[in-house]
């Protein structure tokens, strides 16, 4: 499954909006330094989709707002 993210960069509060099925906004506190943004935002979806981490990866757009992430089976 491949999901578009739109990012919200140091957001005053965390979240995920689900706009549909493959096309998500998150919300992160973090800023876009060092990949602590990156790392939040996987760490959302997998609580999100209650999946491990490790099935969460950004195949494309990691320095960037836009993003897409693929979720391995």
């Amino acid at each position: 499954m491949k999901l578009s993210i739109t990012v919200k960069l140091s957001s005053k509060s965390k979240g995920i909006e689900v706009l549909s099925e493959s096309d998500w906004i998150i919300r992160t506190s973090f800023p876009p330094r060092d990949g602590m943004a990156n790392r939040d935002i996987i760490d959302q979806i997998s609580v999100h989709l209650k999946i491990p981490k490790s099935k969460v990866q950004i195949i494309k757009g990691e320095k960037s707002k836009k993003k897409l992430v693929e979720i391995m089976n």
